[in-house]
């Protein structure tokens, strides 16, 4: 007689932070200004904020919202929800009230965790909802109808030593380009699985040191502290994205690998003209995201040796889907790459498989895709195609199989009924050595349907006019791609994490 065992797969995992501290206990865990935390330092605080969360009746599958900029508090909360089975809600701290509030009642938050500096809005949040708790981490300023969690008392209680990937780990409110956002569901799963599919890629060495300027409420920032704990390295965490101190941080702090988007990226090279250096070789990786990167920039960074490489990914991808190779990022200049090692991709055009070099949507698969969206089964449904997750953005696939993204499918223009991408159109207008950013969406025209407007920063002090730009452009673009109209403004309408809002580029209409 034949017996059948059937093994089932686990989905249980030693916690990694204390797995850090078993291995690596006075190794540097995260360094905020002049603060140093080491793994063990980091249990600790981590532990204790969990006790003192516990009395506030925060548990297993408690949604917690935290309305706070990096800092060590963020980091060591984002840990003691994991030790208590807690999901955590980051708010973007950008966000008006109206629309934070909306967010805290959808998620059904109990608990609204605030910084000091977030205070006065943080009231405002639970306004007429009594039966959210408010706190604050420390008393500081204004505590008035506050629990103050530094002066808690710890529970008692036996923390989890176990993380389970199949357990909600946050949910993450999608940056909202068009339409109401919808909050994606993060499992440590998709955390653990972008974490090795990006090692893999990437590589991984025991001295590496990230540094995360990016704010911990979008999932490029969050990545990276949950990424920090399964690797075992160090974080140099930055309050807010600053130019200079990025910098001087890279040159001073053994930075080796850093996240940033376009933008960041320009202000960043900027700043080094402005001193005449270059970046330390210690610096082996510079993760580029937020939408395709503008032709100038990646030849300035190949000019400059820089080693970066390109990435496409989303919330609901857990960040990185595609990313570049270090190896192929000067004979690929422009490809985001090709898929991480659990991701599957395919290009659809209209109903079928698109072929080699034809654009369509991108459509993602795999075990770091969300599962959907919390509370939203139609919108779920919506997104979902047998399991593919229409990402909504534009791209091909070249004969070697790397992704090139193009644009937003919602941010496509239809002029006479041909498909123009305003991407393509910024990366022209940003060849120009006068224009340091570049908009451009779809104004409704009468005759073609839609035509391409164009909004343009200028490099202070430029007095280029910008019929001088559109003559420029008319030299690299065909004549139904040349903006109808280029005008210069101050500055761009931009998301939290960077990425251009084409859809507020009408109201900088003069």
């Amino acid at each position: 007689m034949t017996h059948i065992m059937i093994i089932s797969s686990t989905t249980l995992l030693p916690d990694w932070l204390t797995r850090c501290v078993q291995n690596r206990p006075s190794h540097l865990a995260v360094q905020f200004e002049n603060v140093r935390w080491s793994f063990a330092d980091l249990d600790h605080a981590t532990t204790r904020l969990a006790r003192q969360l516990a009395t506030l009746s925060i548990g297993e599958s408690s949604r917690v919202a935290l309305v706070a900029a990096n800092s060590l508090h963020f980091v060591s909360c984002v840990h003691a929800l994991t030790r208590l089975g807690a999901i955590l809600v980051p708010l973007n701290t950008r966000l008006s009230v109206d629309e934070l509030r909306w967010q805290v009642r959808d998620a059904q938050v109990t608990l609204l965790i605030h910084d000091g500096e977030h205070a006065t809005v943080a009231a405002q949040l639970v306004e007429d909802t009594p039966h959210i708790t408010r706190a604050t981490f420390s008393a500081t300023g204004n505590t008035d109808a506050l629990v103050v969690l530094d002066t808690l008392t710890e529970a008692e209680i036996s923390l989890r030593t176990l993380i389970d990937l199949n357990a909600t780990q946050a949910i993450l409110y999608t940056s909202g380009t068009t339409g109401t956002p919808k909050g994606a569901l993060i499992t440590y799963g998709m955390q653990w699985w972008n974490a090795l599919g990006s090692a893999l890629n990437l590589g991984h060495q025991p001295n590496d040191c990230w540094l995360a300027c990016l704010p911990f409420f979008h999932i490029g920032g969050l990545s990276i502290l949950m990424r920090s704990v399964i690797y075992q390295i160090s974080v140099v965490v930055q309050q807010k994205f600053d130019a200079h101190m990025v910098n001087r941080a890279i040159r001073e702090q053994q930075v080796t690998i850093i996240s940033v988007v376009a933008v960041m990226l320009q202000r960043m090279l900027a700043d080094l003209d402005t001193q005449g250096i270059c970046y330390p070789v210690t610096l082996r990786c510079v993760l580029l995201g937020g939408g395709p990167a503008p032709r100038p920039l990646l030849e300035a960074c190949v000019a400059r040796a820089l080693p970066v490489v390109q990435t496409y990914g989303m919330t609901e991808a857990c960040s990185q889907a595609v990313t570049l190779a270090p190896a192929d990022a000067l004979r690929k200049l422009g490809s985001a790459g090709r898929p991480l090692a659990s991701v599957q991709l395919r290009i659809m055009h209209e109903e079928r498989e698109a072929q080699i070099g034809e654009a369509g949507e991108i459509q993602v698969k795999g075990p770091t895709i969300t599962l959907g969206y919390a509370g939203r089964p139609d919108e779920t449904a919506h997104a979902f195609h047998e399991g593919w997750l229409a990402t909504g953005d534009i791209g091909y696939l070249d004969a070697e199989g790397y992704l090139y993204v193009l644009d937003r499918r919602s941010d496509l223009i239809i002029s006479g009924g041909e498909n123009i991408y305003p991407a393509e159109i910024e990366a022209a207008l940003l060849t120009h050595p006068a224009v340091v950013e570049a908009g451009v969406y779809g104004q409704a025209d009468s005759q073609w349907g839609q035509v391409p407007i164009a909004f343009v920063r200028m490099r202070d002090g430029s007095r280029v006019e910008p019929n001088e730009v559109l003559a420029y452009v008319a030299q690299r673009l065909a004549h139904y791609k040349q903006p109808r109209a280029v005008y210069r403004v101050a500055q761009l309408p931009r998301n939290a994490s960077g990425k251009l809002l084409r859809r507020e580029l009408h109201t900088l209409l003069p």
